[in-house]
């Protein structure tokens, strides 16, 4: 077993049934001129998660984790997007219309697929979903049982928005959840602040928080796996 220091204690886990869960890093949420920007948000505040991400990654890949990506986004004829969701947003910028990187949110269109730096390599999974959890109204739970996965390793965006509502659900699901707190962005510094706090509460109410850095010595340092 792995052992990572992290909040509220130490997180054990197996890397053979634990995957790297990265939420959302999408163009549309993380470019200048995005679907994120046309709300208002400032996403150099996203774009602070690259770094450390992408460092995570090559580790978790490396290291023979599984890895599954999620994408937000909808069919182009709106049909998997309800009424109040297609309300959001900018009256001349909202879920479908269209946007500097094609139609906003749509599958297939560029805004809508990952970010150069983290773009999915073959073998790795990736995920549309429709809302903001990773598990509504998608195969997630599938692929997790068919790899044998127990534990999930959370990155991603937003982290108070779908990163909070997947590993919610993880955790009623039975996941032991790990967030990787520098890998998580929030366009409002005290709604990451909150939301990381919220996660570890009560004891890993819903999980545990750790850096990237004390994830990635525990993946590479064979002196971190303990019979």
């Amino acid at each position: 077993m792995t052992e990572i220091p992290a909040s509220p204690g130490p997180f054990t886990f197996d890397p053979a049934t634990t995957a790297l869960v990265i939420i959302d890093m999408q163009r549309d949420f993380l470019l200048p001129g995005g679907f994120g920007e046309s709300l208002g948000n400032d996403v150099s505040l996203l774009r602070t998660t690259i770094e450390p991400l992408t460092a995570l990654l090559a580790s978790a890949r490396a290291t023979g984790l599984t890895v599954i990506h999620t994408r937000e986004g909808h069919l182009p004829d709106l049909s998997d997007c309800p009424p109040a969701k297609l309300r959001r947003g900018n009256p001349s910028q909202r879920i479908g219309d269209p946007g500097r990187f094609g139609r906003i949110l749509i599958r297939g269109e560029y805004g809508h697929d990952i970010i150069d730096e983290l773009a999915p390599i073959e073998g790795e999974t990736v995920i549309d979903k429709p809302g903001k959890g990773a598990f509504y109204a998608t195969e997630l739970a599938t692929v997790l049982h068919q790899n044998s996965i127990t534990t999930l390793l959370v990155a991603g965006v937003t982290t108070e928005v779908c990163v909070h509502t997947t590993v919610r659900e993880a955790n009623d699901r039975g996941y032991e959840c790990l967030v990787v707190a520098d890998c998580v962005g929030s366009y409002f510094p005290e709604f990451q602040r909150v939301g990381l706090a919220m996660i570890a509460a009560q004891g890993a109410i819903f999980g545990w928080v750790a850096d990237s850095a004390d994830v990635i010595t525990a993946l590479t340092t064979p002196a971190s796996v303990t019979a």
